[in-house]
């Protein structure tokens, strides 16, 4: 989830008035255990993903390209990739796929897992259009967007693709085509404010409008997404808290509303509910340590509840406890993940966020038969357990 600070080597490199061009990289592996796998490949090691990074300058236009490998899910694909421009010292512009301007940036979560609406397209979300931040006139920062569409995708090798078949091969959670339902998501406008008072507090709000297109009607729905947050920084702590509604509003190719829709990155796709309220909360605490090469150990717990506003449909659970070691340029994440209907916490992948399962098999109910054969009243089943994944992120930064 590290990334590099452009605005800030760019600030800084203005300053200097030169040109120059940095390379730069990722290389990340994880080690994990499924509770849903009960088998002797657990735990299991892989690469996580394999980065590179360019920014440079050139008669003040600055470029930022990172390009990222996934060989575990068989995709690879372009994070970001934008030209900026300082059309004053208090508005810079950002024209190509640049970070959508929403909720708390750069990340909602404290965690290598992200919080929930990062799955949905709410968090970390990048699209291709053009930007412009204006910067701490009396303590407010002010971004306007607006994305013709959503970034490129790359190539998927395998996988699984089977709800949504083309579209997920991206580092970002945004619409994909699935049977039935042609859309897209085309011409969105984007406008966030953050105040800050003092060194710590930040209180914003954002909105958010654009089209979903379907292909096969040629016409589009609106959708709309809204948020209010607060980031907060006291002592040694960093809170992180906001609330999204979003309605996804779209019709299948036979013009029908629907309450789902297929979503996908990473090379996968599943079903999201178009209608949902989330509520986010993070805690995180950092302690500074002097062991070898670890400079510090930042315990953090990230939670996100997500009220799915389908009456029919079952709730989302997202808990993240764990912690974050620094030692030089590697981060480590350690991560104890917890989730109910999340979608990649389970054994059935992709289904939580969509309709949900409220009960622990496939089936919401069982009836009791009795003496003569009959089927009598359902009987509740239990209630769907929480699963986890214990997960350790190794990332080397260069």
């Amino acid at each position: 989830m590290l990334v590099f600070a452009a605005s800030s080597i760019f600030a800084q490199e203005k300053k200097e008035n030169d040109d120059f061009v940095k390379f730069g990289g990722a290389l990340r592996f994880n080690v994990f255990s499924k509770s849903w796998v009960d088998n002797k490949t657990q735990p299991e090691a892989t690469i996580d993903t394999w980065r590179l990074n360019v920014t440079a300058r050139k008669k003040g236009v600055d470029l930022n390209f990172e390009y990222r490998f996934y060989p575990t899910f068989g995709t690879h694909f372009m994070k970001q990739g934008w030209l900026g421009y300082g059309l004053t010292d208090n508005l810079y512009m950002k024209l190509g796929v640049s970070q959508v301007p929403f909720g708390i940036t750069t990340y909602a979560s404290h965690s290598w897992w992200f919080q929930a609406p990062y799955y949905v397209g709410l968090e970390d979300d990048y699209d291709m259009g053009v930007k412009f931040d204006i910067s701490k006139i009396e303590n407010l920062d002010l971004s306007v967007a607006y994305y013709r569409q959503s970034e490129p995708e790359g190539p998927i090798f395998g996988g699984d693709v089977t709800f949504g078949q083309s579209g997920a091969g991206r580092y970002s959670y945004d619409l994909t085509p699935s049977a039935g339902s042609s859309n897209r998501e085309l011409n969105q406008f984007n406008l966030r404010a953050a105040y800050h008072i003092g060194d710590g507090l930040e209180i914003g709000a954002s909105g958010q409008i654009g089209g979903i297109h379907n292909t096969v009607l040629n016409e589009a729905t609106t959708s709309t997404a809204f948020a209010g947050h607060l980031v907060a920084d006291f002592s040694n702590f960093n809170f992180k808290g906001e609330v999204i509604y979003y309605d996804y509003a779209a019709k299948d190719d036979a013009g029908n509303d629907v309450n789902t829709l297929s979503m996908g990155a990473y090379g996968s796709s599943y079903p999201v509910a178009t209608n949902a309220t989330m509520y986010v909360a993070g805690l995180a605490y950092t302690i500074p340590v002097e062991i070898g090469p670890i400079s510090s150990v930042q315990a953090y717990v990230d939670y996100t509840y997500t009220d799915k506003l389908e009456d029919s449909f079952v709730d989302m659970h997202h808990l993240i406890p764990g912690f974050m070691i620094t030692a030089g340029s590697i981060y480590t994440y350690v991560d104890f993940a917890m989730g109910k209907n999340q979608p990649w916490l389970t054994s059935t992948f992709g289904t939580g966020l969509g309709e949900g399962q409220l009960y622990s098999d496939d089936a919401a109910s069982k009836y009791y038969t009795d003496d003569a054969g009959m089927q009598g009243t359902p009987v509740p089943m239990d209630e769907l357990d929480w699963e986890t994944r214990f997960n350790i992120n190794i990332g080397y930064y260069f």
